[in-house]
This record gives C-alpha cells, structure tokens and sequence, in this order.
C-alpha cells in the first residue's frame, strides 16, 4: 500500500536556479575537495591524505621494519576498505612511489619484489610484490599514541584516522612532493635532511635570519638519482626566496674505471688506439634511462648528432650509459652540449612551493616562511605530546597515593574486604580515597601485595613528581621548549648525517661554465665537395674539389635538354646562397646535397622556390661578406651574406621588385674593390664609387645607371687602380683589361656612354 509521499511527484523537489550559479558552486565545492583533500601536502608531514592513510594502514597492520612482509594486496585492501575509498590502482601506484629508492629520496616504504625500475618499467601487480614499514616511515608516525594530533572519524565512521602524523622527520623538504588540483599546483624537490635541519637550527636560534644564511645552510635540491644542478646560486636563492622558480638538471659524466682522477670526473674512458668513450653515471631525476637512450639513440638515426658513433646501455644497479664518438678528435665537452641540448640528459625541475598550512589554507610560501610554519607545528606538537604526559602522570599519581595508603593500613584493607558486602564506600569513608584510587586497590590481585613495598612506592611517586615538575616547566618555558626541539633534531641529524650512507649529498649544485658554442655545423665532418647546379635546377655534390676546366662547370653528364648553369668549389660545412630573380634569396647545406654519382634531385624537393622563378646566381657563403645586388630596372645595393641566410625552406625576401623587374646581378665583391661599373642592354657603362652604394638588408636599392629604353644588362665590382677587365670570349681563358676608364667614371645614377672597344657583345663582364 503506498503511502501519501510515495505519491509525490519527483519533479516538485527541483528547484529552479540559473545554470551559472547552480554549476559554480558545485564546481566550488569540487576544487576546494580536489586543493585540501587530494593534490597538495600539508607541511607538517608533507603528505597527501592518501599517502598518510596507506602508512597508516601499514602501521595498523603492525607492519615495522622488523617485522615480516605482507602482500601489497593486503594493505592496499585495508586502505581501501577503512580509510581511502578510491581505486585500488591508484592506491597501489601511490604505494609503490613510496618504495621506489630512484623516485623517493627517503622511501617511506620497504618493498619486496617487483617495484618498477628506472628505465620506466612498472611494477608487478599488487598479489606479486610485498611490503613493510621504513625507519623513516616509523620516525615520521612518532608520536601518534602520545595525543599529538587529532584524530578523526574514517569516511563510513567505524575507525579513526589521524590528521596529520607528528613525527620530527622533515619530510615536506626531505621527500619533496607534486601534484596537481584545481587552479593550481605544487612541486617541491626533494632536499638533504641534513642540511634542512641545519637551516631549522639557525632558523630557531635567530628567528630574524637573513634568506641569504639559509641558503648557505640548505644549498638547494638533492634529488634521489642524484645529477648536478646548474642555475647560479643567485637564482637558485631567489626561487626559494619567492617559492617558485625551476632548476636545470643534468646528468652526471664520471667514469669510474678511468686511468686518472681528471677522466674519472669527465666521464672519459680512453681506449686502444688513442679513441676515448663517455661514460654516463647519473641521469636527472624523473627521467626513465630507456627513454633518454632512446631519444640519443633517435637523434643519431635522425643525423642531428653525427658526431656519435654508438649509444650502449651498460648498466646493472650502477647506471652505465656508454656513448661512443664519431672519432677521437670529436670534442668532448661539444659532444656533452649537443646531449644537453637535443636530450632529457638536461631538464628542468620547477619549483612551486605551494602547500597546505595549518589551517589547511592554501599558500606559496618562500624557505623562511616554510621553515617557520614548520616549526611552529613542532613546538604544538611538542607542547600536546607534553600535555599528554602530564595527564598520565596525575592519573598515576593518583594511583599509587592509592596504594601507599593501602601498603601502610594494609590488614584493615583486607579486613573490610573480607567482613563488609560493600567494601568500596567504606575504604573511601575511612581512608579518604577517591573512587578511582579505591577502585584500583579493590581491582588489584593477591599476588601485586608482594609488590606494595613503601620504598618503591614512594620512589616511583618522588620520580613522577620531579618529571612532573621538569614538564611543567618546559611547558611554561618557550625557551625550553626551543632547546628540546634543538636536541631533538641534533638527534635526527646523527640519524641522517651527511656521514651516513642515507644521508650523504648525491645531487651536486655547481654552476655549468659557459657553454661551449654549439651549432650544428659543428658536428659536421669537413670535406671538400663540388657542387653543381643546372639550368633546369637539379642539384648534387661530388666529393673533392673536381677540375672546372675552361668554361667553370666541369664535365659532368646531364639530363636530356639540361645543361650546366653553375658549379662552384667548397666545404661540407659550408652554407650556399641560391639566389632566385624574383629577389628572394634561399640557404642550403652543403652536406645534406645528392651524391654526383646520379644527375643529382630538383633543389626545388628541398626549398619552396617559385614555378616561374630562375635561379640567378649560386654563392658559397663567408661570414662578412658582402654581394652586389642589381635589378633589370638599374636599381641595387650591397648585402651582408650573413643577413641572407634563410632559416626555413621558404627563403627569404630580400629584393623588393615592382612590375615586371627581375633580380639580374648577385655577385660577390671582393674587400680589395672600391668602384662599380654597370652596363645597360643600350650598350651604355657607367663607372661610380662603391661608397656611393648603401649597403642594405633588404629593399629596392637606389638607381645605378638610368635607361631611356631597355633595362640593367651586367654589374660588377672592381678596383680602379688595376682598371676594368673583362673575358674576351673565344677559346682559353683570355681577359682584357682597360686602365683608362676615367672617362666612364661619373657619379652613380648617370646614363653612362659605349664601353670601351672590344667590349663583349653579349654586354656581360
């Protein structure tokens, strides 16, 4: 039979809000679940929650360095059930972090079996490995049965949980965390606890001390697989100053086997026949070593280092990652740069120092600030754990009062024991005793009367007395206070010493000298080669500086209907200029050209030139160098090489053209040459002083000579002193020069009048 309510219908419970301000409020409530509850630590225990309830499932499993292993499964289903209730692959991921010595600089869990490995493999399920508390995990979780901290209902209130651990380990700073919410992140490096101490010690000793002393102190990151870090210490004191910056991270060069002391540093292992090897001990934190060797194994494949030979994976529990050069005379400290530069072999770590303080609130806070927080959660600490003993000492003082009063009328207690139905209230009558205290003696067996000696109970309360005392001043005395927490961390340190094997600095902070000038055409092998262009634009290199012969194009065979157009004499390491009439000017490598074996590949497969451009010159480029530049129309100027270069395969414009105007002239001038002497299709010169001509990285240029018809024929450079030559034509490699050429000489921008007799017809220099 159904009742009025189940009668009701469920749309009457909808209420009617507007869609921005119903979903801003949910969504409020899930970023604020997602900053306090998941994704940032608290910086008394730098731990999310589901970190801190997994070591708290292991500690109520009983699972102490000294104990026996249990199955990960085990304590993944316990955290699961009572305290975490999300996915067991996650929860198992986290757990597994906690083991691994290459992700946790302190691990805070014991793992046995199959837990991952640097090279990026993942651990083996949860039924395969085992696990159990660290030292550190315990050191972490002191405290906790002393009222410490709070304590609060599990998600389905059947257990309890504590809200933070109390312990005096720093595992905010020890550890490091990152993560993720809504809005933002955290990412915090892990660092040496010694010297987190250090900087704690100096902190609470001058509460008033200068950032600079503390970084003195805590020098920067120590990461678990070690490296260097490379950031002058100016930054690395600022990222810490403000809570956020990024560190540069490399992996180390050391070579262990090496003859002497300086190749073990540089990581160089010489070899028969006077070749060397480098040798990579450390790789930088967070990057899996099969995918750095894959990346150096890609760059190789790809030609961006062909300066190494070989990349081979030695390692067993040492990292050995051996890179074999292209010859021994490749660089090492080049090789090293061009690793830094194309691989994870350098990479960054950022530094956001974003946590949760002790009012969960989230904040960046700079070392001081942290350091300070920290602390303060360790004086309260201090103070409740002090409480706490204080409480447990009244209660057993009240005890054993009890009990000397009992030892001292010891045959009347028995007597009213024995004799009266209601012992309890006569005891209190008679002795003046409390109900605990009268409870406590009506409780306790026969067999504890021989321990009721007057000496030993008198001597038990004259301790409680003096410890109650000691405790009642330190808590009073934040001055002692202070001096308690120094001992204790004085205690912690001699635990994680710099002396120590778990303690000893493994991330090396050292500002990287400057770089060594890296590009690629250092890692190019330098070999003569000759390059040929045809007039159909296919292009090749033969290797060796070939015989151009008489007409400067060599023999070399072409396609059908193609001939030679250029050829010109250089290096692999060279760059070359191809420069197309429409003023666009293209750059091209020298050693990435087809071999001359064949008729070489279009230049137009490699760089976007125009369909109905031509090329109009071929020029190898010199650093400095300058080239005339010349339209149809008679306008120029002289260019750096160096500003031509083009960087994509797009070229660049350099020649600005209007109309039907063609770049006609690209040609080199020589240092020695101070004159320019340009010839029209009227068959008319002109010869003016090269200062008269701007030089320019682009544009139309100013007018050279001026036509009433036709247009620009030839130009070039000269030095006046030795006059104007030219090539006679004909057979054998003939010139004519002309000295007297004062009469062409004329200011820039001139008609100009007919050359000299014997000039080519052709109106070419």
């Amino acid at each position: 039979m159904s009742t009025i309510e189940d009668d009701k219908d469920p749309f009457d419970a909808i209420v009617d809000a507007p869609f921005d301000s119903a979903l801003s409020e949910r969504y409020l409530v899930y970023a604020l679940s997602t900053i306090t509850a998941r994704s940032l630590p608290d910086l008394r225990d730098g731990l999310k929650p589901v970190h801190r309830r997994i070591l708290w499932g292991m500690r109520q499993l009983r699972l102490s360095p000294d104990s026996a292993f249990k199955k990960s499964s085990r304590v993944v289903g316990d955290v699961m059930g009572k305290f975490h209730p999300h996915g067991d692959a996650a929860l198992y991921d986290a757990m597994v972090r906690l083991a691994q010595p290459f992700a946790m600089r302190y691990p805070l869990v014991e793992g046995q079996g199959n837990f991952g490995n640097i090279d990026g493999d993942n651990a083996a399920a949860a039924r395969y490995t085992e696990c159990r508390l660290t030292r550190t995990a315990i050191l972490l979780m002191q405290g906790l049965d002393e009222g410490t901290v709070d304590f609060v209902p599990t998600y389905n209130n059947e257990e309890e949980e504590p809200v933070i651990f109390p312990g005096l380990f720093p595992n905010l700073l020890a550890n490091g965390a990152s993560g993720i919410a809504v809005g933002m992140a955290t990412s915090i490096p892990s660092h040496n606890v010694a010297e987190v101490i250090d900087a704690t010690l100096e902190l609470i000793d001058n509460p008033h001390v200068e950032h600079a002393r503390l970084m003195e102190l805590m020098k920067g990151p120590d990461f678990a697989t070690g490296g260097l870090i490379v950031d002058s210490a100016e930054s690395i004191s600022n990222a810490y100053e403000t809570g956020r910056g990024s560190f540069r991270v490399r992996g180390r060069f050391h070579a262990a086997e090496a003859e002497n002391a300086e190749d073990r540093e540089l990581g160089i292992e010489r070899i028969k026949g006077g070749g060397y090897q480098l040798v990579i001990s450390e790789i930088p934190y967070q990057v899996p070593k099969g995918k750095l060797i894959e990346q150096i194994a890609q760059a190789i494949s790809d030609k961006k280092l062909p300066i190494l030979e070989d990349v081979r994976d030695e390692s067993d529990e040492q990292i050995r990652i051996v890179l074999v050069p292209r010859s021994r005379n490749v660089d090492p400290e080049l090789l090293k740069e061009s690793l830094y530069k194309l691989t994870d072999l350098e990479t960054r770590f950022s530094l956001n120092l974003n946590v949760l303080d002790a009012t969960r609130t989230p904040m960046v806070m700079g070392l001081k600030e942290l350091l300070g927080n920290w602390v303060a959660s360790q004086i309260d600490i201090l103070q409740r754990r002090t409480q706490h003993r204080l409480d447990k000492i009244a209660d057993r003082l009240e005890l054993v009062e009890g009990y000397i009063i009992a030892f001292l009328n010891l045959d009347r207690v028995i007597e009213i024991i024995r004799t009266e139905d209601e012992p309890k209230p006569v005891m209190m009558a008679e002795f003046g005793l409390t109900d605990r205290q009268t409870e406590a003696i009506l409780n306790m067996r026969l067999r504890s009367l021989r321990k009721l000696e007057e000496m030993q109970l008198r001597q038990e309360k004259d301790d409680l007395l003096a410890e109650r005392d000691e405790l009642e001043k330190l808590l009073a005395s934040p001055a002692r206070q202070r001096t308690r927490l120094k001992r204790d961390l004085n205690a912690l340190r001699k635990e994680y010493g710099p002396d120590t094997a778990i303690g000893a600095r493994r991330t090396t902070i050292e500002e990287a000298e400057p770089a060594v000038e890296f590009s690629m055409d250092a890692m190019i092998e330098k070999e003569p080669v000759t390059v040929i262009l045809s007039k159909k634009g296919w292009i090749r290199a033969a290797k060796g500086h070939v015989d151009l012969g008489e007409d400067g194009c060599g023999d070399f065979k072409y396609k059908e209907g193609d001939e030679a157009a250029f050829a010109v004499h250089c290096q692999t390491t060279d760059k070359l200029l191809l420069a197309a009439d429409d003023g666009r000017f293209f750059t091209l490598g020298a050693d990435k050209l087809p071999s001359a074996r064949g008729f070489g590949e279009p230049v137009r497969n490699t760089l976007d030139i125009d369909a109905s451009a031509q090329i109009v010159a071929l020029i190898v480029h010199e650093k400095d160098k300058q080239l005339l530049l010349a339209s149809t129309i008679g306008k120029g100027f002289a260019a750096v090489t160096d500003e031509l270069l083009a960087e994509t395969r797009k070229g660049r414009q350099v020649v600005n053209l209007k109309g039907d105007a063609k770049l006609a002239v690209a040609t080199t001038i020589a240092p020695e040459h101070d004159h320019v002497a340009v010839v029209g299709e009227n068959r008319k010169l002109v010869v003016f002083a090269l200062d008269e001509m701007p030089v320019m990285t682009r544009g139309q240029g100013v007018t050279l000579q001026r036509y009433r018809d036709g247009g620009l024929s030839d130009a070039t450079t000269f030095t006046l002193a030795n006059g104007l030559s030219w090539a006679m034509g004909g057979k054998g490699d003939r010139t004519r020069t002309e000295e007297e050429i004062h009469m062409w000489k004329v200011a820039r921008g001139a008609a100009g009048r007919l050359p000299p007799r014997g000039f080519p017809q052709d109106n070419k220099f």
